[in-house]
């Protein structure tokens, strides 16, 4: 959707090392967006993305106009079930329908035999997943790991609307995610154990505002009485109005770790 950043970079080396030729779409897309103050909002530099464009050696940009994508009396839109309906779903409502009515629409316009995307946006990788499975999409999925900044902050287009200590403030969802990252790693396997330890170091910084944190099974969403791999730990919160989400992944062969 634009505004790129290294994360967005980094989907594109891994294209461009494995694939032949490297299409990039852009379009901001406002179905998947419940607030239209946030769509307002969402940062717009088309200039220096197609730049970055062809910094990372794309070969094709399809930036098509909202005209093209929705043209009038256009009614179709996919529903992609309960794994949309939790979590950001539930947070953001008909957000996971935009998300897989666009994808699908991008899919079928550019026909691609790859797909990249971030392991930051974990929950829309599986509503993806499942569309791709469930319509029978002749695309492979590819899922790059989260490029963070050094205090840990994941990266994201919004990141650039927070103010200093705004800024910091978000590093709290972070902080919380390694610390139930140690406590898994000490064998703590209690869900509830692990999400308490993201919720709490959340709830300590004054300026953010927790939306959840949870503990789930990393390809189902589904919750677990266990804390066993393959498993997420996600957690979203609002800093000053700023939606942020992060995650991390338990779990092999979820990510492609040989992304550059």
């Amino acid at each position: 959707m634009g505004a790129l950043h290294e994360g967005h970079l980094a989907l594109l080396r891994a294209a461009r090392c494995r694939d032949r030729s490297v299409v990039a779409t852009l379009f901001v897309n406002r179905t998947q967006f419940n607030d239209p103050s946030d769509y307002a909002a969402y940062p717009r530099d088309e200039a220096a993305d197609l730049t970055a464009f062809e910094t990372a050696g794309v070969d094709l940009v399809f930036a098509p106009s909202v005209d093209e994508m929705y043209p009038e009396g256009l009614s179709t839109r996919i529903d992609p079930g309960p794994i949309g309906a939790d979590l950001e779903g539930a947070r953001r409502p008909g957000h996971f329908a935009g998300v897989a009515t666009v994808v699908a629409k991008l899919f079928n316009l550019t026909q691609p035999s790859r797909a990249y995307f971030g392991q930051k946006d974990w929950q829309q990788t599986r509503v993806i997943a499942r569309i791709v499975r469930d319509l029978n999409l002749p695309v492979e999925l590819v899922i790059v790991p989260t490029v963070r900044d050094p205090d840990g902050l994941a990266l994201s287009s919004r990141n650039v609307r927070l103010k200093p200590d705004q800024r910091h403030a978000a590093t709290a969802l972070w902080r919380g995610l390694e610390l139930a990252v140690g406590a898994w790693e000490d064998d703590e396997r209690s869900p509830a154990a692990l999400a308490s330890l993201v919720k709490q170091t959340v709830q300590a910084e004054p300026l953010a505002t927790l939306g959840y944190a949870e503990v789930r099974h990393a390809l189902t969403l589904e919750p677990v009485a266990v804390a066993d791999p393959p498993l997420v730990i996600a957690v979203a919160a609002e800093i000053a109005g700023i939606g942020l989400i992060d995650n991390v992944v338990l779990g092999d062969g979820l990510l492609d770790e040989t992304a550059p």
